[in-house]
């Protein structure tokens, strides 16, 4: 599974990539065969440092880490534990500490998600969000319990995390390069519904540009092709407005995706400032078979 994160709980920025606005009404959708792409169960760890910093708000250093733990398959369903723990010094003094904690579980089928997050800023808790999802035919069901007790819909097209990272690779193994969905991952209230804009760029094929990172230790990997992908994040905007005009999103993030779902080479993207996700440590889990 690629890291697919909610940037935006680090700091609110909103990117000026000039990319068109993400179209208002989606179809219902099939999750994708499961025999198509097998994810692989693994613990990554990431090193964040600053890369750009510009404008009046400009960071001066950012340091931190990112822990990312996927396990699970198509019959027992995905399961993810990540931390992502981030000091942002704006100068003169001021620093942020960000502590971000989220499990989520999403079956094999993508008709069901669970999620449950908390987040610390400066030692002192910002959010709690924890709720399920689950998929009919008409609608995808939320139901919250933190922070507080709420039920409601969101449109049938919108995808769960896991869903739309292999629809990325059924995509990428295709020849696409572009791919539009609403994603619900339970962020932020639990009540966010992202516009996406994916794009994916040539395959490097396996051999090809070997990475100096800490997936260079497994031959299993350069076997394997990956993808350059870009996923921006936008608002979603009213179904009944004028979307003629150019949207921006509100942050965008870039790695490099493995076909069995590990992803390197992070770059998040924000406003006034780019961050670098370097994987340092890469631990390779034993898969468990479906029945």
């Amino acid at each position: 599974m690629p890291l697919i994160v909610n940037a935006k709980r680090l700091i609110p920025a909103v990117l000026s990539l000039g990319l068109a606005a993400v179209a208002a009404h989606y179809p219902a959708l099939a999750a994708p065969s499961a025999d198509k792409v097998q994810l692989a169960p693994h613990r990554a760890i990431y090193d964040l440092k600053l890369s750009k910093s510009h404008g009046s708000r400009g960071i001066q250093a950012v340091r931190g880490r990112i822990l990312y733990d996927f396990s699970g398959n198509a019959c027992d369903g995905y399961a993810l534990q990540f931390r992502q723990v981030s000091e942002l010094d704006s100068g003169e003094g001021k620093a942020a500490l960000s502590d971000l904690r989220s499990t989520t579980w999403e079956d094999g089928a993508a008709k069901k998600f669970r999620f449950n997050s908390e987040n610390m800023l400066n030692d002192r808790a910002a959010d709690k969000v924890d709720g399920h999802a689950e998929r009919s035919g008409e609608a995808v069901a939320v139901s919250l319990s933190k922070p507080k007790g709420k039920t409601f819909d969101v449109p049938p097209g919108a995808v769960f995390p896991t869903e739309h990272m292999r629809r990325i690779i059924i995509a990428a193994r295709e020849g696409k390069s572009i791919l539009e969905f609403p994603v619900y991952d339970g962020s932020e209230t639990g009540e966010k519904l992202y516009n996406t804009l994916t794009v994916i760029g040539r395959a490097i094929a396996p051999g090809v540009k070997p990475p100096q990172d800490a997936a260079a230790k497994f031959p299993e990997l350069a076997k394997l092709a990956r993808w350059p992908v870009t996923i921006s994040y936008f608002d979603r905007q009213d179904d009944k407005a004028d979307h003629a005009g150019e949207q921006t999103p509100v942050y965008s993030i870039s790695f490099e995706l493995y076909e069995n779902g590990i992803s390197r080479a992070l770059i998040l993207d924000y406003t006034n400032f780019t961050i670098t996700g370097e994987m340092t440590s890469l631990e390779m889990k034993k898969e468990k078979p479906c029945p």
